[in-house]
């Protein structure tokens, strides 16, 4: 069992299959006392959920879709199962898209992720995950918390601060993107800051390329990935075998075909779907965007639950740059602030090992002046920083493809 966070994790997968299908039939059931849910599964008998293939008949419910409930019926569009005001937190992610976050003490399932990682019980972890209305933050805090490690609440930026602290109180791991890390790695280095107390990190919110994978483990610290969402906690996550992520005890992952609710073949690339057994805002199928596959097989580090191949890129066009959502309607508001622009699109890039976006505009009249302009425009509305470039009008494609991720994947 030292090997494990619990023995949820080694179950033979017959049982853990039976179990999670009855979990399936308490958490709709809960999830149907909701309006918000009560309407988007209408008509649907929680006791003919007897199996995955009956959770696979189930509607969708899509991140966008999400959104606009949420305008219609503020502030969880009804698909909280626990009030508003008994929740511990009330978040809001870029979108904006609102989350509660009950009182359970692992409430994101952030624990065993911890675990996988390499992190134990008295350990002091460095987490540079926001803080600041965002849920991310919170989510790898509860995590490190219930597994009893003490945790440095980072957030981003404030490097050369950071670094003070690490100097001074020593800790063992890390938490956050993979990108930071390299930052505080790097400027460590050129002002002689001491660090090398950081041995272990559990990272998310952004691509880990084998290059940097590589280059963080040859400094130092051995990386391990989550896959995470707001809505979802941690879905899935890494262990020291690096073969795939682990899909967590608390839900049920599905690959589906995009554009449908249909599941592929183990094997072959669909967007991920989960249903969760959270019982204050239940989530019953919902289509993340992300694709993946399964990965066939166990993993060589004895736990049972299914695995995926990691992130594989977007079913739509939201990317995420730094650990932050960019989606088309925020691209598209920028163009709408500036009337001056003709087409827009964001090409999102790696350079230097760090994301990078640039926006092309097709504009008549380039100047430098509104280039700064539609530059700050950019940083108001998505939160991040980006080029902007000015370019002749009809020399953008017209595909309808408003973000262009050029990223490597894996």
């Amino acid at each position: 069992m030292a090997d494990h966070y619990d023995a949820l994790e080694t179950r033979d997968a017959a049982v853990r299959e039976r179990e999670n299908v009855a979990r399936v039939l308490e958490i709709v059931t809960r999830a149907m006392t909701a309006a918000g849910w009560a309407r988007h599964l209408s008509g649907i008998d929680p006791k003919a959920i007897a199996s995955r293939a009956a959770l696979a008949k189930l509607p969708l419910l899509r991140k966008s879709e999400l959104l606009a409930r949420q305008k219609e019926a503020p502030p969880f569009g009804g698909f909280n199962a626990t009030p508003a005001g008994k929740a511990k937190r009330l978040m809001m992610s870029p979108g904006p898209i609102f989350e509660p976050e009950g009182f359970d003490a692992d409430w994101w399932g952030c624990a065993r992720a911890c675990f996988a990682a390499g992190f134990r019980p008295g350990d002091i972890v460095h987490n540079a995950f926001a803080y600041h209305l965002t849920p991310g933050g919170f989510i790898l805090e509860s995590g490190a918390h219930a597994l009893g490690c003490a945790v440095i609440p980072a957030g981003p930026g404030s490097t050369e601060q950071q670094l003070e602290a690490i100097a001074h109180l020593q800790p063992a791991g890390y938490m956050g993107t993979p990108d930071f890390l390299k930052i505080l790695l790097d400027t460590a280095a050129k002002t002689g800051k001491d660090v090398s107390s950081i041995r272990r990190g559990l990272v998310s919110g952004a691509a880990l390329p084998a290059s940097l994978r590589q280059e963080l483990s040859s400094r130092g610290v051995n990386v391990l990935q989550c896959y995470a969402t707001a809505e979802l906690g941690i879905a899935a996550y890494e262990s020291e075998a690096k073969e795939g992520m682990i899909v967590n005890e608390n839900l049920i992952l599905e690959i589906v075909r995009p554009g449908t609710g249909d599941p592929v073949p183990d094997g072959e690339v669909g967007e991920v779907v989960v249903t969760t057994f959270n019982p204050d805002y239940p989530m019953i199928r919902l289509a993340t965007g992300d694709l993946s596959a399964v990965l066939p097989g166990v993993s060589p580090c004895g736990r049972t639950n299914m695995r995926i191949k990691g992130w594989m890129g977007r079913a739509d066009q939201t990317a995420k740059v730094k650990g932050m959502f960019v989606r088309p309607e925020l691209v598209v508001e920028v163009g709408k602030r500036h009337p001056e622009l003709g087409r827009v699109r964001l090409v999102v890039t790696r350079a230097n090992e760090q994301d990078a976006m640039t926006l092309m505009a097709e504009c008549a009249a380039a100047d430098a002046s509104l280039t700064d302009a539609v530059a700050a425009t950019l940083q108001s509305v998505t939160k991040l920083k980006g080029e902007v470039k000015l370019v002749a009008p009809g020399s953008l494609p017209n595909d309808g493809k408003v973000i262009a991720d050029e990223r490597p994947v894996g």
